[in-house]
């Protein structure tokens, strides 16, 4: 079943006297259950898919449809309620509220669920749990780490069971550490708690985390690579090889 399904999407900046095309015509789907990564140089269009397909942003033209729903065709209203309900974003600088305790920001999502008590509580556990943080619940952000902030966010974004998360740079700002603990329990929240993700990285190894990769170059998908059976380092060669074919080295992605 397609979670995310995109067709003839294109987003440009401008007038109609001067215009610059950035996304140009993409078409491709994401199944439920998977982990994809959109990388790609700078200037690509990454960023600026990952920000239309989330809603972030507007599309020029085309569909973006999520679990069934063409989110391009709604109203900024029922776009709000959707998002609240189907939609989970992690980003790169955690956006946590430091004066709320972890448990308190991971909770925020139910608080506009019609969920029992009993439900919401089971959901935060579950997610705390995949993600190595249960111990921590009355703790404030600046007690504990900027991983296990990450980590907090990341918990925030899926405790609601949406039907998609979209990661900006979730490891953009963490130590290699701290970004390994993060992927790891990702990696742990896609196979355990079937979560989709859409992830946007400019680093092969955290993409190796991941179902698939798709490849952007001047606003195409100029290319994917899948996992499959390999290991998490085969398709790390796989996705730097393809970075090579791209025409670029792999650190200036």
């Amino acid at each position: 079943m397609s979670i995310l399904k995109v067709e003839g999407l294109t987003k440009s900046y401008g007038n109609r006297h001067r215009q610059q095309e950035v996304l140009k015509g993409l078409d491709f789907s994401i199944e439920k259950g998977e982990f994809v990564t959109i990388m790609g140089p700078s200037g690509s269009g990454k960023t600026t898919l990952l920000n239309v397909l989330s809603s972030i942003d507007y599309i020029t033209s085309g569909t973006v449809e999520i679990n069934g729903n063409k989110i391009n065709k709604m109203s900024n209203k029922a776009l709000a309620d959707f998002r609240k309900k189907e939609v989970g974003f992690i980003f790169q600088n955690y956006s946590v509220l430091n004066t709320l305790t972890v448990k308190e920001n991971i909770m925020l999502p139910l608080s506009i669920q019609k969920m029992s008590k009993t439900e919401k509580e089971q959901n935060y556990s579950e997610v705390t749990k995949a993600l190595g943080i249960q111990d921590l619940g009355q703790k404030y952000p600046n007690e504990i780490s900027g991983g296990q902030q990450q980590r907090t966010a990341a918990a925030r974004a899926s405790v609601h069971k949406p039907a998609i998360i979209f990661a900006d740079e979730p490891t953009g700002a963490l130590d290699s550490k701290s970004a390994q603990d993060l992927l790891n329990r990702l990696e742990d929240l896609n196979k355990n708690l079937e979560a989709t993700i859409v992830m946007v990285t400019h680093d092969p190894v955290a993409a190796s985390y991941s179902n698939r990769v798709i490849m952007l170059k001047d606003g195409n998908i100029h290319s994917e690579v899948y996992q499959g059976d390999d290991s998490n380092q085969a398709f790390y060669k796989n996705i730097i090889h393809m970075q090579t074919a791209l025409g670029g080295v792999a650190h200036e992605f």
